[in-house]
């Protein structure tokens, strides 16, 4: 029965990382239809707006960082089932992300504008592509335990599951982090930049390249020299930048 309810569990967690997904990427987008989005918000004077904003960015970075962390893992495993800790993960995020979209303060104020009609689409078709880079860059290497699926199908199997392997597909020969370098075109290609979508893109950026950093010191840990070379051949983020001397 345990088995069956971790398996329940890890599902809704799935689920509901899904949805703030997708919400997500309305709320980039700044789709009307949204009660909240980046440019649609609860309002207050220029500097409670930043500073809160700032907070609700910070807070994000925090979660994504120290849960991912294996000493964080280690300790938190012996509260929550094995099964569930990538589940649990996955929710804390979605939880987070929707404290972000309930208190986002709107800044409306406009940094940049493209008028013409050309310009607009090659834009959003950039963000097109950011956010359909981040979707398929999850399924190259595994969608279903990156997101907590695997573990809890494993566990109702009761097998272990298989030891990573390195590997890297498609995108993953452009750059070591195709996921957020979906995000970093998604955050910045649009055709409207008001003040509180720069402080999301910017402050989103910190911790792409921030917490990417500590996700590589994981994985040197974990695949050594093989990961360390990969480093040398391949860029981080940014297609021609960041490769490791």
């Amino acid at each position: 029965m345990s088995r069956i309810a971790y398996l329940l569990v890890a599902t809704l967690c799935y689920f509901a990382f899904f949805v703030s997904f997708v919400y997500l990427v309305g709320f980039i987008a700044g789709l009307p239809q949204f009660p909240t989005h980046v440019d649609k918000g609860m309002q207050a004077s220029v500097p409670v707006a930043i500073g809160v904003n700032l907070l609700l960015v910070s807070l994000f970075g925090v979660q994504h960082s120290i849960m991912a962390r294996p000493g964080f893992k280690q300790g938190w495993t012996t509260i929550v089932p094995p099964a569930l800790e990538r589940g649990f993960y996955c929710l804390a995020t979605a939880v987070v992300l929707a404290i972000l979209f309930i208190f986002w303060h709107e800044l409306p104020q406009s940094i940049w504008s493209v008028s013409s009609e050309v310009g607009r689409t090659i834009l959003w078709a950039l963000f097109a592509l950011g956010v359909l880079t981040v979707f398929v860059s999850t399924w190259l290497i595994s969608h279903f335990e990156l997101f907590g699926l695997a573990q809890a199908w494993a566990n109702f199997r009761n097998r272990p599951l298989p030891t990573p392997q390195f590997r890297t597909p498609f995108l993953y020969k452009l750059v070591r982090h195709p996921i957020y370098l979906g995000f970093f075109i998604a955050l910045w290609a649009t055709p409207d930049m008001s003040l509180g979508h720069l402080i999301l893109a910017t402050g989103m950026t910190l911790y792409l390249f921030v917490g990417s950093g500590f996700e590589e010191r994981d994985l040197e840990g974990q695949f050594g020299t093989t990961y360390v070379e990969y480093q040398a051949r391949v860029s981080k983020i940014i297609p021609g930048l960041g490769r490791k001397k």
